[in-house]
């Protein structure tokens, strides 16, 4: 999948804000991201965090036979893998030429400066030495890989232990971590990678650059020094001509940077080691906060609860007393009403004859409920003949027949048949209560 290209818009916008002196996550010019260092349960695993560009170390070890030319000196291996994880545009199984030049770096930064006493690694000369492998994985991919990688291999390589052994005569013994307690290796000093970013052909200069920073950047020049000023490796790319006075002045600000960076990774270093002698904890999940562990989890807050009555009793004085004034409904059109709390009831006194109605309701029930009952048995009967069923689910005149053969016109003669039966129950109740009035 090839890389997204930067529109003109964001183009101009970054380069524009280079001018003057901004940048997009608030940096000055020679301000390093955030480094995070977090070790494994491992010897020699870390995950190093330059903002968000993360690489994974790994160191180990095994024993080889020397190369011929150099029988008494271990072996260094160096491998750093750009996944798909990290990028869209990282394309795996293949070396691109981003990876080829990054590895070459990495190499003549940390093994052509005789950075690690490669002499200590000979066990038996000539016939066994150790072969120190450094695997390097990026995680996440924002901008200055070189870097991050440089710290996460000087680290992972203090960091890490090699198995002790033991040699007598021709027999060589290698004992387990619990035999032996693992030997360090011999690291002389600790070279470290800082990059620049030059814009508009080295009229412009920034430290660290970000991922979109090297899109728009014409040029980019590697200083690898340690804390003693001394450099190892440099490299320049983009093809820009840059003056002797602008070297100069990239290793004044890289001899600064490695410093504090040296003085970070011995902390962490010290740190680690002072958790293990104790028994602490130790390893990638207690290097990661809480709130991103459970991020909906969260500690309670302790709450001074001992002068609530006094807070309740102003807010209650300060407080506007309610009004007792009550609210009249509002009838848009007659025959309409508002019923709520706090609302008188619009719909007026009951009329003489409704009550008469509601009181007449209880005795007129039971006389229908026996109408019902026998005009429902009539049409059973009427209807055994045909074998159709009858069924009677509410109190009012409506039927539901049951006839999957015959038309709907049917049921609805029978329907109004049925209220033709009932209609005549009616009147002679009307005259008893009449004759009840009178008495």
């Amino acid at each position: 999948m090839k890389e997204t290209p930067l529109s003109n818009c964001e183009r101009r916008f970054l380069l524009r804000a280079i001018e003057e002196k901004k940048r997009l996550d608030g940096r000055q010019t020679y301000d390093y991201r955030n480094i995070k260092i977090s070790f494994g349960t491992d010897y020699g695993c870390c995950i190093v965090e330059l903002g968000k560009t993360r690489v994974l170390g790994q160191v180990s070890c095994e024993l080889v036979s020397p190369k011929l030319s150099r029988a008494t000196e271990g072996i260094l291996f160096f491998n750093l893998e750009l996944s798909q994880m990290a990028a869209p545009a990282f394309e795996p199984g293949r070396q691109s030429d981003l990876l080829v030049k990054l590895n070459r770096l990495l190499e003549r930064c940390l093994r052509n400066s005789k950075c690690i006493d490669t002499e200590s690694l000979c066990v038996v000369a000539g016939e066994k030495v150790w072969q120190i492998r450094v695997d390097l994985h990026l995680l996440n991919h924002d901008g200055n890989i070189i870097d991050a990688a440089s710290i996460a291999a000087i680290v992972a390589l203090c960091h890490f232990r090699r198995p002790d052994v033991s040699v007598q005569g021709d027999e060589v013994t290698l004992y387990t971590l619990e035999e032996r307690d693992p030997v360090p290796l011999s690291i002389h000093h600790m070279p470290i990678c800082v990059s620049f970013a030059f814009f508009q052909q080295g009229t412009y200069l920034l430290v660290d650059p970000n991922e979109r920073e090297e899109r728009v950047m014409d040029g980019l020049l590697v200083i690898a020094m340690n804390k003693h000023r001394e450099i190892c490796t440099i490299q320049s790319s983009g093809g820009i001509m840059l003056l002797k006075d602008q070297v100069l002045r990239c290793s004044k600000i890289a001899g600064v940077k490695v410093a504090e960076i040296t003085e970070l990774i011995q902390k962490a270093l010290a740190n680690d080691q002072k958790v293990r002698k104790e028994g602490g904890k130790f390893g990638f999940a207690e290097s990661i906060a809480n709130q991103r562990i459970t991020a909906f989890r969260m500690e309670k807050a302790p709450i001074d609860t001992s002068d609530v009555e006094e807070k309740a009793e102003e807010i209650i004085s300060e407080a506007e007393p309610p009004s007792e004034v009550v609210s009249k409904p509002v009838l848009w059109t007659p025959g309409t009403a508002q019923i709520g709390e706090g609302i008188e009831n619009s719909w007026g006194d009951l009329e003489d004859s409704e009550k008469e109605a509601e009181d007449e309701g209880g005795s007129d029930e039971a006389i229908i409920l026996d109408s019902i009952k026998m005009d429902t048995g009539k049409v059973s009967n009427i209807g055994s003949q045909d074998a159709p069923i009858v069924l009677s689910d509410s109190e009012e005149e409506e039927m539901i027949i049951l006839e999957p053969d015959k038309n709907p016109k049917k049921i609805r003669t029978q329907t109004v048949s049925a209220t033709q039966v009932k209609a005549p129950s009616k009147k002679p109740v009307k005259k008893r209560k009449k004759k009840r009035a009178a008495n």
